[in-house]
């Protein structure tokens, strides 16, 4: 008891300093998640008081075929737009550690699409941009190609998404700049008197030195491709349209929550989409021992 309380006399301060955190993590955090966990076994609108029901909210996912079409939209997405999307970063990030003129300004260029891509403004621009009249098909018009409606096709909608979630490269191109200066030029300088091709180098001294790296990129980008929510809601104007292609699982999420109150379904699916990242991360680390190696 003594040694508690000595204990407590020596980290009061440090205490202190840590309580506006420690309010925001159970005010803001724990406690809308447990209470989340709650409202998913029951019925709940919002107005009126949660009646339990079980898992029943579970079983009809099952048979909810937006439900189903939204886990689709979202799978695509993710498949489509974080390997696109890293492999876009790793090259530009190639290019730029051969050490060009205005490095600071290439890395600050290529990484504002990360700091504005998710906002709404950028949102609109790239409605506009895929739109019937928009740029893209202005610019196939002046070669003498007939564009379509981007947009409104459920063809295409989609992949307008995929295009603008790779575009937001310039997070994941820094970190991968950052690793590519750590490798040591010693290495490169071997390879070299071996005769070793470039294509060698890459393969037998880059990419080892950067699978921590891409490890940390692929896990950090398919989390937020997981929860991608702006984008789709802008340029379907709220809906996941045409056709339900661009329904991402967040998107329909929100319509069942905040369009038709059924807040007990939709903790649910927030449950479901939890579990989902979480296994898929584990998976990542439980197969990152074969494939990523470390310095020592």
């Amino acid at each position: 008891m003594n040694y508690l309380r000595k204990a407590w006399k020596r980290n009061a301060v440090g205490y202190f300093f840590l309580t506006p955190w420690l309010i925001g993590l159970i005010g803001l955090s724990l406690i809308p998640m447990v209470t989340s966990l709650y409202f998913s076994f029951t019925n709940y609108d919002m107005f009126t008081s949660p009646k339990w029901i079980g898992l029943e909210n579970y079983q009809n996912m099952l048979e909810d075929t937006k439900y189903l079409a939204s886990v689709k939209v979202t799978l695509t997405y993710v498949l489509l737009s974080v390997p696109l999307q890293l492999l876009f970063a790793l090259g530009v990030a190639l290019v730029l550690n051969r050490g060009l003129r205005g490095l600071r300004f290439y890395r600050a260029a290529y990484y504002i699409p990360s700091l504005f891509g998710g906002s709404v403004a950028v949102a609109l621009l790239w409605r506009q941009l895929f739109g019937g009249d928009g740029l893209i098909n202005r610019v196939l018009e002046y070669f003498g190609i007939e564009g379509a409606n981007w947009i409104s096709s459920p063809d295409t909608a989609l992949y307008t998404l995929v295009i603008l979630a790779v575009w937001q490269f310039g997070a994941p191109m820094l970190i991968f700049l950052a690793g590519l200066k750590q490798v040591p030029m010693e290495l490169y300088e071997a390879a070299k008197i071996d005769g070793a091709s470039k294509v060698k180098q890459f393969f037998r001294i880059t990419f080892p030195f950067l699978t921590p790296i891409i490890l940390f990129n692929l896990i950090m980008q398919l989390i937020h491709a997981f929860q991608a929510f702006t984008p789709a809601y802008i340029v379907s104007g709220g809906k996941g349209g045409p056709l339900d292609s661009t329904l991402f699982y967040t998107l329909y999420l929100y319509q069942k929550a905040f369009s038709l109150f059924q807040m007990g379904y939709a903790s649910a699916m927030a449950w479901v989409l939890l579990v989902a990242i979480a296994l898929i991360t584990a998976i990542i680390f439980a197969t990152s021992k074969k494939w990523v190696f470390y310095q020592e």
